[in-house]
């Protein structure tokens, strides 16, 4: 893809990510990946380019854009790299003309950056609200040591306050890394491997992680007890849930199960499991503000 057809697919995907941002529509990067499952033209560069196009253009935009064009283009006010690429070449965009509309910069809708100013937030700290977020990674400790993983993966570094993480560049393409495939290491950001430590566990114990989403923190709860005992994962969101199988199968946590929850009918759902428990994660409230960083939309 030349840079102008790049620049013309974030256009595409902008358009369809902040339709679906209006609807609450899937995120962005289930968008991205049904999108080139459709353009098997695009090469992995291109597909790398296209995606770092779409999500530093969402960065910048304080409200949702009025379509991928004013995104692109007010990204473009600040990188000459991608102002060039509005070159009207074949499936490349028009060239920008003046006093083209923009959207609008900023970290996120305006009444939202007031609610965090009014909370306490420094103006000058909402920026890092949005900032590309580092990869940071958990060593499944079912089948490695984080001294092995940091020899395999030379440009990882430890983190201090976790036992097990390990953090890599901003940008790594984890997929392509085989402690990853291999299950040696899980994506799982140090905040939330922190808050998996908060429970106590042993081996054999019955453990209930109650908001579960897509199971990192299970998975850490299941490293911890050697694979062993019964952990049950739930959560109300089936589309999240049904991500853990494939996690705890490559991970090996063959003690894991999962069950959907009804909201506000949650304990219909856990009879066996009333007054047998020895210990429920329940990381709450589930504000989703966690992720800003890796989901910017």
């Amino acid at each position: 893809m030349t840079p102008g057809a790049r620049t013309q697919a974030a256009i595409d995907l902008v358009d369809v990510i902040a339709e679906a941002a209006r609807s609450g529509g899937a995120a962005a990067d289930t968008l991205i990946a049904r999108w080139f499952a459709t353009r098997r033209y695009a090469g992995s560069k291109d597909r790398r380019a296209v995606r770092e196009l779409v999500y530093a253009a969402i960065r910048r935009a304080g409200e949702v854009p009025a379509n991928g064009r004013t995104a692109l283009v007010a990204l473009a006010d600040d990188d000459a790299t991608v102002a060039a690429s509005f070159d009207g070449s074949n499936y490349g965009p028009a060239p920008i003309v003046a006093d083209e509309p923009r959207a609008s910069a900023g970290v996120a809708p305006r009444w939202l950056e007031q609610a965090l100013i009014d909370s306490g937030l420094a103006a000058d700290a909402l920026p890092a609200l949005v900032g590309r977020a580092p990869l940071d990674l958990r060593v499944n400790t079912l089948k490695a040591t984080r001294d092995e993983v940091l020899g395999e993966l030379p440009d990882a570094a430890p983190i201090d306050a976790t036992p097990d993480g390990v953090r890599l560049p901003t940008g790594t393409a984890v997929e392509a890394l085989p402690a990853f495939n291999r299950g040696l290491v899980e994506v799982q950001d140090a905040g939330s491997q922190i808050v998996g430590l908060a429970l106590p566990v042993t081996l054999g114990a019955r453990i209930v992680d109650l908001c579960a989403g897509a199971g990192g923190k299970t998975l850490a709860l299941a490293a911890r007890m050697g694979g062993e005992g019964m952990l049950l994962a739930c959560d109300t969101d089936r589309n999240r849930l049904q991500r853990l199988a494939p996690r705890a199968t490559r991970a090996g946590a063959g003690n894991v199960e999962t069950r959907l929850l009804n909201p506000g009918r949650e304990l219909e759902s856990l009879p066996d499991w009333i007054g047998t428990a020895d210990g429920v994660l329940v990381d709450a409230p589930c504000s989703g503000t966690g992720t800003w960083r890796r989901n910017p939309e």
